[in-house]
């Protein structure tokens, strides 16, 4: 995480008069809030991740991205949030010179990591919409995970420099000593590491996303068919593709139709099984947007102020906001994915409930709506795996494509 303290060279091994704290107010609420978000977020993204390591048919492309995603908020509220905790409990630094260095180097790793998966997941979501024939030989999970280890191994090695780049800072005051983990050099070396990883991690993400996300939006609500679709129509017959479909998606009164759509070439997936996981992951773009640009701003305002900002009421915001982008994911993913909500709904030993409830409704409510069909072979898996077990496919359906 950016630094948003500001250390004065001039300040070093000098003796300074009483120190001034913050109100008690200002400590309750840091307490409160850190230790309720780091809590929440914590727990959220550990259910996220072992949720698609445990479940078989949750490990898609998308979803590999999201437990990326998950990890690399985990490393976040783990290695900024909780130092934090006690940063406000001893008023000090107390990990030493070590712990100064890899804790400041395991935010970074985290802050980036997390921008990397959603650019990651937005490029999938870009080509399983878009152009959805290449995207079952393009977006695979094997590839998801070689993509996914590429991403954390760049960002370990381009965040090595941190450990170069800080040191403990000693602060001698009438009544005490601060320890503080703070800059090695003068803050104005610092200008162009921030400005790349503004650019790098905040900048390009958000472009990227807006643009592709516009483009998805016309497939969706604007073109009848993706245009690679079309393309591939010309020159090879259409392939059946499944008749099984979502409950909502289709009805007894649409079931020739769909059909007869599927043996044209101009057939595509009806909205409702790609707008859900869309809308989800657009969701999760803007709030990282919106909650990452409190400390992004303040970090480029200090850098060209003579003294910069240290309001501790106004870091403190800036602090939340990063520690709730971390910690909101999961709940959005509860709220909007009826997968996820089965899994982790399972993953608390609720099985038996979710299935009663589930079984009220009957088997096709079971069907994910979250993900689209590219291919993968656990895109129309219903959620709980022993409902698939007593209710198989209908014969004559089409084998699962594999890897």
């Amino acid at each position: 995480m950016e630094n948003l303290s500001y250390y004065n060279e001039e300040q070093l091994n000098k003796v300074f008069g009483k120190r001034t704290e913050p109100s008690d107010g200002y400590w309750v609420a840091s307490m409160s809030l850190i230790l309720m978000i780091c809590g929440v977020g914590i727990l959220g993204n550990a259910m996220v991740a072992l949720v698609v390591l445990s479940t078989k048919h949750m490990r898609t492309p998308t979803n590999c991205y999201l437990m990326s995603l998950a990890i690399a908020d985990l490393v976040v509220l783990m290695a900024a949030g909780l130092p934090n905790i006690t940063n406000t409990i001893y008023r000090s630094w107390i990990y030493g010179h070590v712990g100064c260095l890899s804790i400041t180097y395991f935010q970074y790793v985290g802050i980036n990591v997390s921008s990397c998966s959603i650019t990651a997941f937005t490029i999938e979501r870009y080509c399983a919409i878009c152009h959805p024939m290449k995207a079952q030989f393009i977006c695979t999970t094997s590839r998801a995970k070689k993509i996914i280890l590429l991403v954390w191994a760049f960002t370990c090695l381009y965040c090595v420099m941190w450990f170069f780049l800080l040191d403990i800072k000693q602060t001698l005051y009438q009544d005490m000593t601060v320890v503080t983990c703070d800059y090695r050099v003068s803050r104005k070396f610092y200008l162009p590491i921030y400005f790349l990883d503004f650019f790098l991690f905040y900048i390009v993400p958000l472009v990227l996303a807006t643009v592709l996300y516009w483009m998805v939006s016309r497939i969706l609500f604007l073109d009848p068919m993706p245009t690679d679709l079309t393309d591939s129509s010309k020159r090879t017959r259409h392939r059946s593709l499944p008749q099984q479909q979502a409950g909502d998606c289709l009805t007894s009164n649409t079931t020739a139709t769909s059909r007869k759509q599927a043996s044209t070439p101009r057939y595509r997936l009806p909205l409702c099984t790609d707008l859900p996981v869309t809308k989800m992951l657009v969701v999760v773009v803007i709030l990282f947007a919106l909650l990452w640009m409190p400390s992004r701003t303040l970090v480029v305002i200090n850098s060209f102020l003579s003294q910069p900002i240290t309001n501790p009421w106004i870091l403190l915001f800036c602090h939340i906001c990063i520690y709730l982008n971390s910690a909101i994911n999961p709940i959005i993913y509860n709220l909007k994915s009826q997968k996820f909500r089965a899994a982790f709904w399972k993953l608390n030993k609720c099985e038996e409930k979710q299935l009663e409830k589930a079984g009220g409704y009957g088997v096709p409510l079971n069907y994910s709506l979250k993900e689209p069909f590219n291919g993968s072979p656990d895109h129309f898996n219903t959620e709980p795996e022993d409902i698939m077990e007593q209710f198989p496919p209908p014969q004559g359906s089409p084998p699962y494509w594999h890897e």
